[in-house]
């Protein structure tokens, strides 16, 4: 009989990450309240959704959520460089709540760790994408990921193509002869 064996996919990890978004009185006309993502925690309930934390006369901070933190072995680069900054980020997505009748008017959609990821996500759209500072065991955590998998690449340079004036690109004729016509 043989032993059935199991292939584990390192490729990708994730954790799970608690969401905290603070809602705060704006001065401004047209908004009641401004809605920023502050910060992330460990050990967050899965099931916990807009949980009131804090609160105090001009905000309150609410557990929007757990999302993962998805790691993938293709982008250590960002990775490694988002671990070199001073202060190492993660960028927190918030959506708007499709629902009209929803108790909070935005969800909390996706978390990570690339900033070319958040561009992307900047980019696409009306959602509010705010960095937060990545907390230590976290920051240990895509360290060790970006330690077994990073693999540098080296930079090619591309070589252009060399034109000769006398040859006709694209059908046309060339400019400068070294026949001339009478």
């Amino acid at each position: 009989m043989k032993k059935l064996e199991r292939s584990i996919d390192r490729s990708e990890v994730s954790i799970p990450l608690g969401i905290v978004v603070e809602k705060r009185i704006s001065n401004h006309p047209w908004a009641d309240y401004i809605w920023t993502p502050v910060s992330v925690f460990l050990n967050a309930s899965p099931t916990d959704k807009w949980k009131e934390m804090m609160k105090s006369p001009d905000c309150i901070r609410y557990h929007a959520g757990t999302l993962l933190l998805t790691l993938h072995r293709k982008e250590t680069e960002a990775l490694r460089s988002n671990l070199m900054l001073p202060v190492p980020e993660l960028y927190i997505v918030l959506q708007e709540d499709e629902d009209p009748n929803a108790e909070f008017p935005y969800v909390a959609h996706a978390v990570t760790a690339s900033a070319y990821d958040a561009q992307d996500m900047m980019d696409a759209g009306d959602d509010i994408v705010e960095k937060v500072a990545m907390p230590e065991p976290v920051a240990a955590f895509i360290q060790a990921f970006v330690a077994e998998h990073h693999v540098e690449e080296e930079f090619i340079k591309r070589k252009r193509d060399k034109l000769k004036l006398e040859d006709q690109k694209f059908g046309k004729e060339p400019i400068f002869s070294s026949v001339t016509k009478h």
